[in-house]
């Protein structure tokens, strides 16, 4: 499924209104692209006189609260596709309806059309700019397209359709091109994802890496610069790839030198949200009754929807992916642990060796004219504390084997700096944890809604990807 984005429709200063109206909802109601009208549904309002109606709501607008329509936004649309032969035209008229409803919450007036004049089916949805109570026009608010494309996810999701990974913003190509009729993939593209497939099998040489190259189509020349060759395509020399498929970078990574980085980072959401599911019989065994249990299962699908959304857009539908992912977190998690803790175990050592430089610096005098004095108990009766505190601090510093003592302003400069840096790896650390949380969660839901056999095969079998389409059924 492909989501465009929120597509304002302005006033035309040569158009009349009305005249607008009639001509941007033209397209979307044209009968034979909607199988004559059976594929339009609408919101209160009705399809043969939906422009109408708009119209009258800008003027009750406009009479309300006085202000002027020109230039203004009459109306909104949003397109929505679907992978051909995956959904029929009753169905994604229903998908896109339910978008509408949940995005606009009641209220606006909208309309839905379903076109089935291309290979895919897609919406083309309409509404209103104006309230129903003429108060109000929508806001098309700071990244809008992106709230509209994650909710028309969920709800494809909830539908057991497949979503497009990682959209782009504002591409104004065919967007049935965006569903799979793509552009056919360069050569570089091909040698890219040929290297690798071969370094995912970890191979322990460089020509044991090579061999995989060969097994998969290509031929390797050596000479001033590493060159894959291939039938029918031109020579490809590796430094002109990317800077990670040198040859020196490709050896550091057999080697384990270095960790080959993933060629396409996901962002992933400040908060993705993921949900522990709920245990239905426990529900129903305190008999919580009919609508909690309604509820509960609405509840559960869509968590079992965001966490499936959260395994294809992070982690590419794979589920070993995800456990490494997890593995990963929790490594950093520990690790960032470790390295708070020895800064804390810094801080504090710091703290009293600054205590005890300054009480060393205050009694020096004291404990100098009490060596002079020979020792003598009536002057130490008399500065009994300045030298216990001075005899302390020489205690800490021969235990820390100081040979110079440190000045106030570097140990200051020093505690400033491990601070810093404390709180940083508590900002992440808590980034790190709520990743390894989503990771967890995710892959328990995941390992409850799909089916037994088929994750035993993808832990068996990482290179294949999850598809389940059933899953949100459970």
């Amino acid at each position: 499924m492909a989501t465009t984005r929120i597509i304002p429709m302005h006033i035309n200063k040569s158009q009349t209104i009305a005249q607008m109206l009639t001509d941007s909802t033209g397209y979307g109601l044209n009968p034979e692209k909607t199988g004559q009208g059976a594929f339009v549904t609408a919101y209160a309002c009705d399809r043969h006189t939906a422009d109408a109606e708009f119209l009258l709501a800008q003027r009750e607008y406009a009479q309300l609260t006085g202000r002027t329509q020109d230039g203004g936004v009459i109306l909104y649309q949003i397109r929505q596709s679907f992978k051909p032969g995956e959904i029929t035209p009753e169905e994604a008229n229903r998908v896109g309806y339910e978008l509408a409803s949940r995005f606009l919450k009641g209220k606006h007036a909208f309309f839905v059309c379903t076109h089935t004049d291309k290979k895919h089916i897609h919406n083309h949805i309409y509404w209103n700019a104006v309230t129903l109570d003429y108060k109000h026009k929508f806001r098309d608010f700071l990244g809008s397209w992106r709230a509209v494309s994650r909710l028309s996810d969920l709800i494809c999701l909830e539908h057991q359709l497949s979503v497009v990974q990682n959209p782009k913003r504002y591409t104004h190509s065919h967007y049935g091109k965006w569903l799979g009729n793509r552009a056919k993939i360069s050569h570089r593209e091909l040698a890219r994802i040929a290297i690798d497939d071969a370094l995912s099998k970890h191979p322990h040489t460089f020509d044991a890496f090579l061999g995989l190259l060969q097994q998969s189509g290509y031929t390797v020349k050596r000479g001033k610069h590493l060159t894959l060759c291939k039938e029918g395509q031109k020579n490809i020399r590796f430094d002109s790839l990317k800077k990670e498929y040198t040859e020196d970078a490709i050896r550091a990574v057999i080697s384990g030198k270095k960790q080959r980085p993933t060629r396409q980072q996901v962002q992933v959401p400040a908060q993705q949200n993921v949900q522990k599911i709920l245990d239905m019989a426990a529900i129903h065994a305190a008999n919580k009754g009919f609508a909690y249990e309604r509820w509960a299962t609405n509840f559960n699908t869509k968590a079992a929807s965001k966490s499936l959304l959260y395994l294809q857009t992070v982690c590419g539908g794979r589920y070993d992916v995800l456990t490494q992912k997890a593995d990963e977190a929790s490594a950093q998690c520990r690790e960032l642990l470790d390295q708070m803790n020895a800064a804390q175990k810094r801080l504090t050592q710091i703290d009293v060796l600054r205590r005890h430089v300054l009480n060393y610096a205050r009694t020096r005098d004291v404990f100098q004219q009490y060596k002079a004095s020979g020792y003598s108990k009536k002057f130490l009766n008399e500065h009994q504390q300045e030298i216990d505190r001075h005899r302390a601090a020489k205690r800490a510093f021969n235990e820390l084997g100081l040979q110079k003592l440190p000045s106030k302003k570097s140990l200051d400069m020093e505690y400033s700096q491990l601070l810093a840096k404390k709180k940083r790896l508590t900002r992440c650390t808590a980034t790190r944890g709520n990743r390894r949380g989503s990771c967890s969660r995710t892959g328990k839901i995941c390992a409850r809604i799909l089916p037994r056999r088929r994750l035993h095969k993808e832990r068996s079998a990482p290179s294949r990807s999850i598809d389940d389409r059933s899953a949100c059924k459970h």
